[in-house]
């Protein structure tokens, strides 16, 4: 396994839609593999493929707290296919912003289609940071990041800051 370099605000990528998988390989195993690595890394509890560079709709995570067993999830093609009417706010951060945190609401609860590893079909509901975390890298996948749930102010100052350290990188901007 490898881990990856993580793509960070500003980076264009981070808004691109990400494509379907056609077919389930080994291939694909090894890109949640080492996607797991990389989020397990960083540390995280999610990651979708966007992240590293690839536009594929896959997704990894793990709600597992510290000490417990890890529990990693991959989610292939999910697709969001009931959510309650519940809402629910959690201070959410991301891979792709570091060090920057904002409370976000989303549904409390959701059902979510997808392929697993092997390619078999499955369902899931989740409730909780579990939804939460879904939702959050789903939206990776269609190009929206958690900042666009919060104030224009806020998430504005968010990618000036974002903005201005990349250009001291001398990294790609907006």
């Amino acid at each position: 396994m490898t881990i990856k370099p993580l793509i960070i605000l500003p980076d264009p990528i981070l808004r691109q839609m990400s494509a379907p998988l056609e077919t389930i390989d080994d291939e694909v195993r090894r890109l949640a593999d080492d996607m797991l690595e990389t989020m397990y890394d960083a540390p995280g509890i999610g990651l979708a493929a966007i992240q590293i560079g690839v536009p594929r709709r896959l997704l990894v995570l793990d709600v597992t707290k510290e000490g417990e067993e890890r529990k990693p999830f991959v989610f292939i093609n999910p697709k969001v296919v009931r959510s309650s009417d519940e809402r629910s706010v959690y201070e959410e951060g991301c891979l792709s912003i570091p060090d920057y945190y904002a409370e976000v609401e989303r549904p409390a609860a959701i059902t979510v289609e997808y392929l697993d590893r092997d390619g078999k079909q499955q369902s899931i509901e989740a409730d909780g940071l579990l939804a939460t975390c879904l939702q959050h890298e789903i939206d990776h996948l269609n190009g929206v990041l958690f900042i666009d749930h919060i104030s224009k102010l806020k998430r504005d100052m968010v990618i000036r800051k974002f903005t201005k350290a990349a250009k001291m990188r001398g990294s790609r901007a907006i």
